[in-house]
């Protein structure tokens, strides 16, 4: 049994980086590096789509400087590897609360998203300035907005107004680096998630850890309180 979809909260680069005697910058150059091959693992097995816990709601407050090299970051990906991506069929979609992004970010993020929409090799979610917490707000809003009745609120239209509309709920929750929390990541999807938790910081995940989650999840019987 093969997970159609896979959430990960990819912690650790900055500790990975001290723990090597690094800047903190090169951990997250590292852990950017880390999911291009976690992609190809992922897409070897049979995984159809990846959630990536790039940018969290509560990462802006982080010092400034830090957040500059991410967006930087962030910049050189979508300007960059395009190519890679038509390469490997593989869409992008961004959830998450992007007009707190910067605009020429956002405006080369709705551009990617744009170029690949139609590849159906592997789908990669970036949850980047996503909070759970804050996509329930929205979605509640939404529909108080939209006028809707009590009756007609249900799970599925609830389902409809999150920003990951669309997206398969994820089977299997990764986390790296050691924490054993959800750090405000997919709140509603993950309430039938299997929840992995490995040691390792996100740069130095590994294949064999990846395939091992991948063997366990295909022992495990999903009830979804059955």
């Amino acid at each position: 049994m093969i997970p159609s979809c896979i959430g990960i909260i990819m912690d650790g680069n900055r500790r990975w980086a001290r723990k090597n005697n690094f800047p903190l910058f090169e951990g997250h150059r590292r852990g950017y590096a880390k999911i291009k091959e976690v992609a190809s693992w992922a897409k070897e097995a049979g995984v159809g789509t990846l959630i990536l816990y790039v940018f969290s709601t509560e990462n802006w407050n982080r010092p400034k400087e830090e957040i500059g090299f991410l967006m930087d970051l962030f910049r050189w990906i979508f300007k960059n590897e395009i190519k890679y991506l038509k390469n490997q069929k593989i869409k992008i979609t961004a959830v998450g609360q992007k007009a707190l992004l910067p605009e020429d970010i956002q405006k080369e993020a709705a551009r990617i998203e744009k170029e690949t929409k139609h590849f159906s090799g592997l789908h990669i979610v970036l949850a980047i300035s996503y909070g759970g917490r804050s996509e329930i707000l929205s979605a509640v809003k939404d529909i108080v907005r939209g006028g809707l009745d009590e009756e007609s609120v249900t799970e599925e239209t609830f389902k409809n107004h999150l920003w990951t509309k669309g997206i398969p709920d994820p089977d299997i929750i990764i986390r790296s680096g050691g924490e054993k929390r959800l750090s405000n990541f997919l709140p509603w999807q993950s309430v039938y998630s299997e929840m992995f938790f490995v040691d390792s910081y996100w740069p130095e995940f590994s294949k064999e850890e990846f395939s091992n989650i991948l063997a366990e999840y295909s022992k495990r019987e999903r009830r979804r309180g059955k």
